[in-house]
């Protein structure tokens, strides 16, 4: 536990428990908002084929709306339970890797 406070650069097993709460509700949250995202977009499961090609298509697409979502989810959380701090530095490293660096800068 010391080595993951320690990587993180917080202080308490307070902070640990409330991290580990927002990293749970958001990828919940993320989950259940895609879908009516989707459909708000008029992009249901209908709207695919039937085969296994519209399948994958529609879940694919389900799991792209997914990823801003938890983004945007993952600071609000943070934000609410005062740790925004930390999940805004975490969301910068996060997209630093994934090569989206340059529009953080």
């Amino acid at each position: 536990m010391n080595k993951l406070k320690q990587r993180w650069g917080i202080s308490s097993n307070w902070q640990i428990l409330i991290i580990f709460i927002v990293f749970g509700l958001t990828g919940s949250s993320s989950l259940y908002v895609a879908k009516p995202a989707l459909e708000f977009l008029g992009l249901t499961r209908m709207n695919f084929s039937s085969d296994l090609l519209g399948g994958v298509g529609y879940y694919a697409l389900r799991i792209l709306m997914i990823f801003p979502v938890y983004q945007v989810l993952l600071v609000t959380y943070g934000w609410i339970f005062g740790q925004f701090r930390f999940f805004w530095q975490f969301e910068k490293n996060m997209l630093s890797r994934l090569g989206f660096g340059r529009i953080l800068k």
